[in-house]
């Protein structure tokens, strides 16, 4: 205890004769404050210790202790509450404000907690991802002469020339000039949205759509303006009293088995599409994001609406992420006239180009004899587990699985569209889904204004298999019957 005290005391001592000291000056020695304080050599490390701790003083082995330098001043905290201001002042004039909600796209893009069956995702389980081939062909492309070069701001010749061929089809009706190489799909929507409507301008869309699309265009300042869609695709009748209403100059759609509802575009609407269109001087931007995702049991596809619009009212926005994996972020925009002048300069002011390894890394993968026999697998694989999830929904929850237009089997794509009992919370679904060990995605973030019912979209392709898809529907009863929603 004696020590101890002494310690204490020293140490008060000390502390009061730092302040004769200058920042960094040397103290005396221990052996000078023994002599000095009549203390032993304990005290004196004890009260050195204490002002160590303390901040004041600083010990060096071998050169002694030094008045510590001045702590510096606690940071100001942080005040970001001006953005509040700043992100929401309403703009001149007319202008529809800005908004950035990613809510729709994060509920497919976010990692479930282990042991969720994930039926919400947008992008293939890795089981069915073509890793080997895609380590591969990045390989090749490493080793590839000017790979690492900077590549042509359009894109590399010979990818505009592979994916001219397969959106022109096989009449050959796209030339590579035709054809930008963009990062994704998600990046040529954005470029044709900002290119082909001003800030404040309406814009239709399907109602239900991508809630990408939706968040493209409320981030670019623009209003989007629903057009119902059935079982046939987009109502055409309804589309030409929109653009009539609204003044609209751009509809963008996805007529091949389209997000969420899973639907095709029926021939004779392709035609009015167009028709329609070209009649209010308007564009169409054709989201073909799942052309690559047909079934093995699907009819032929329908050519792309591009194919058979010489005229410059389509523009055409293709990916190769849906088939592949989500990180060969490469697509590409399909147009003609002005406009493919208008497209280049924004690609090439948002994102200078796409980088060329990653270019030649798909050009690789897409001439590989993989590729082919990598499409057949997941048409396979993809119509196995559709098949898989609409036994389960039939045996689990009936009700859900026979209501509206979703009646028909999608035959490509990677989900299913469900509408819900009417009074369902699909809030409360959803929650009630993931504590239960399923994560599904609300069909409310798919509406760009008030839904008709509610709704649930159900990935496939983002399970590990049949037997997944299987407890993935019985969980989902579970959820449903805790919260009394009718499912027989």
């Amino acid at each position: 205890m004696h020590e101890r005290s002494s310690g204490a005391e020293l140490a008060a001592t000390l502390r009061d004769e730092l302040k004769r000291y200058s920042p960094g000056e040397k103290l005396p020695s221990s052996r000078a404050l023994i002599e000095r304080h009549r203390v032993s050599p304990v005290t004196v490390s004890r009260a050195l210790a204490e002002l160590v701790a303390e901040g004041l003083v600083v010990t060096r082995p071998g050169a002694g202790a030094f008045r510590a330098e001045p702590r510096p001043s606690a940071p100001r905290p942080a005040d970001t509450s001006w953005q509040e201001i700043a992100l929401s002042a309403e703009p001149a004039g007319d202008q529809v404000p800005r908004s950035v909600d990613a809510t729709g796209v994060l509920a497919t893009l976010a990692t479930p907690a282990p042991g969720v069956i994930e039926l919400n995702g947008g992008y293939l389980h890795p089981t069915l991802q073509p890793e080997r081939a895609l380590a591969a062909a990045l390989a090749r492309a490493g080793r590839r002469p000017g790979a690492w070069s900077r590549p042509p701001v359009g894109g590399v010749s010979e990818l505009r020339a592979w994916f001219a061929r397969e959106i022109g089809g096989p009449g050959g009706s796209l030339a590579a000039s035709d054809v930008l190489i963009t990062a994704g799909g998600q990046s040529a929507l954005t470029a044709a949205v900002r290119a082909l409507a001003p800030p404040g301008a309406p814009v239709l869309v399907e109602s239900p759509t991508y809630p990408g699309m939706l968040a493209v265009a409320r981030a670019s300042g623009l209003r989007p303006v629903p057009v119902p869609v059935d079982a046939d695709g987009v109502r055409t009748d309804l589309l030409a009293d929109a653009f009539r209403a609204s003044g609209a100059r751009l509809f963008v759609c996805q007529p091949l088995f389209q997000n969420p509802s899973g639907t095709v575009l029926a021939a004779e609407r392709r035609r009015e599409v167009l028709r329609v269109a070209r009649a209010a001087g308007a564009f169409v931007v054709e989201d073909d994001f799942a052309r690559l995702l047909g079934h093995a049991d699907a009819p032929p596809l329908p050519p792309t609406l591009i194919a058979d619009d010489p005229d410059g009212t389509v523009v055409h926005v293709r990916s190769l992420t849906k088939a592949t994996s989500p990180s060969l972020r490469v697509g590409a925009l399909a147009a003609r006239g002005p406009v493919l002048d208008r497209l280049h300069a924004i690609q090439v002011v948002d994102s200078f180009f796409v980088p060329g390894p990653l270019q030649e890394a798909a050009l690789e993968l897409v001439g590989s004899p993989a590729w082919a026999r990598h499409l057949r697998l997941i048409a396979g694989e993809l119509a196995v587990r559709r098949q898989a999830l609409r036994t389960a929904l039939r045996r689990e929850l009936p009700a859900l699985d026979a209501a509206g237009p979703e009646r028909r089997t999608p035959l490509g794509g990677y989900h299913l569209w469900l509408r819900l009992p009417a009074g369902t919370d699909e809030a409360a679904l959803t929650g009630a889904a993931l504590r239960a060990g399923v994560a599904v995605a609300a069909g409310r973030p798919y509406f760009p204004a008030e839904p008709p019912a509610a709704h649930l979209r159900l990935s496939f392709a983002s399970a590990a298999g049949a037997g997944e898809l299987a407890e993935g529907a019985r969980r989902l009863r579970v959820a449903c019957d805790e919260l009394g929603v009718p499912v027989a």
